[in-house]
């Protein structure tokens, strides 16, 4: 049965009116992995630079202290944690896990919803931002939710259960005063099924486009690494993918980089074959490597892909199993022509490297506008 389109959706009031002055702003961010963190630093500095107090609530982690280096003292942190994040090497018991974990996870959302009002009570915060934690927001000011997944995919496609899904995170969301979804409206948009045409009615004007957000690359750059290899990933396939990169390093030739990932490894450094190892690299060398590497090795996750974007650059996809959102991104690109894409399983160095090399990359993208319209948006 189709749920009705209609439920407890709210349309928006009056056009209020724009804030420009500095605010207090209680900024929560997603654990899942790096990329929510990176995303929304992006984000984070825009605030600070116009002069808004940010206090940044997150989860003990990589992406905790990703945004503690970068930065330092500008923002307050409130560790808090996330949902339960259930880990396997297959991605059929991570599904069985995570189904059995959802009592756990409404649970959460009811006490991140308590905590969030408490919060604003006691330190007058005047906006609420969520990147993708369902549970923040307030019904005192105005809440705002940073999301680019309307649509779920679910292996093999069961169109009933993914309008369902989508139902349920319609209703999880129904709180926010916009949902600000970081891609290009239309056809062209990079996350494909997953941020356009949804299943349901949303509401007038809830839906935002406001780009894709990334870093604008560095033009001095010249093309003079020939691989960069970024790992992540949520353990144990951060782990697993890891090992299966060093091994296979000894047997590649050229300028190789990699980067494990590891903020806790930050400052470690090894060579191996023709390539340097880096524990961890911060925001700007990552930065630096995506604009140097003719060829880089990266899962499939949004926020990787709009750096990519930003870059037109081109790529080797290796999705975390049983992450379907990555896997669905890295079939539509590969599908596209834009890059070319495998499994972990499968992953065979060099020959998928010179796979990759041969196809076009990533159509550029401009990103510079994104961070200008999200300010608008919540002025």
């Amino acid at each position: 049965m189709t749920p009705d389109t209609n439920a407890h959706v709210p349309q928006p009031g009056p056009q209020q009116p724009r804030h420009d002055g500095p605010r207090r702003v209680l900024f929560a961010v997603h654990d899942w992995s790096l990329g929510h963190a990176t995303r929304s630093l992006l984000l984070i500095r825009a605030l600070l630079e116009r002069g808004d107090q940010v206090t940044v609530l997150m989860a003990p982690g990589d992406g905790l202290t990703l945004l503690r280096a970068e930065l330092g003292t500008r923002c307050t942190f409130h560790p808090h944690a996330d949902i339960p994040k259930p880990a396997s090497r297959l991605p059929a018991l991570f599904y069985v896990k995570m189904s059995l974990a959802m009592p756990l996870v409404w649970r959460r959302f009811r006490c991140e919803r308590r905590l969030t009002e408490r919060l604003v009570r006691q330190h007058g915060y005047e906006l609420v931002i969520s990147d993708s934690r369902f549970g923040v927001h307030a019904r005192q000011v105005p809440s705002y939710c940073l999301f680019h997944s309307l649509r779920q995919i679910i292996p093999g496609r069961p169109r009933p259960l993914e309008t369902l899904v989508e139902w349920g995170q319609r209703r999880l969301l129904r709180h926010y005063r916009r949902i600000l979804i970081p891609d290009l409206p239309g056809a062209d948009g990079l996350a494909g099924e997953l941020a356009h045409d949804p299943t349901l009615d949303w509401g007038r004007q809830r839906l935002v486009h406001i780009g894709p957000l990334a870093a604008a690359p560095e033009t001095r750059h010249c093309e003079d690494i020939d691989y960069f290899f970024s790992i992540s990933g949520i353990d144990p396939h951060h782990r697993l993918f890891e090992r299966r990169i060093l091994a296979a390093l000894p047997q590649l030739h050229g300028r190789i980089v990699v980067t494990r990932g590891r903020p806790t490894a930050a400052g470690e450094q090894q060579q191996i074959g023709q390539a340097t190892v880096y524990g961890h690299l911060d925001r700007q060398a990552q930065a630096d490597m995506l604009d140097r590497a003719r060829v880089v090795v990266t899962r499939s996750g949004y926020t990787t892909l709009m750096e990519l974007a930003a870059r037109g650059k081109k790529a080797l996809f290796v999705p975390t199993p049983g992450q379907s959102e990555q896997e669905y991104l890295a079939r539509l690109h590969h599908a596209r022509g834009h890059v070319y894409s495998t499994t972990q399983q499968r992953l065979q160095l060099p020959r998928d490297l010179a796979r990759a090399a041969a196809r076009p990359g990533l159509p550029r993208i401009d990103t510079t506008a994104s961070v200008r319209r999200f300010i608008d948006l919540i002025s």
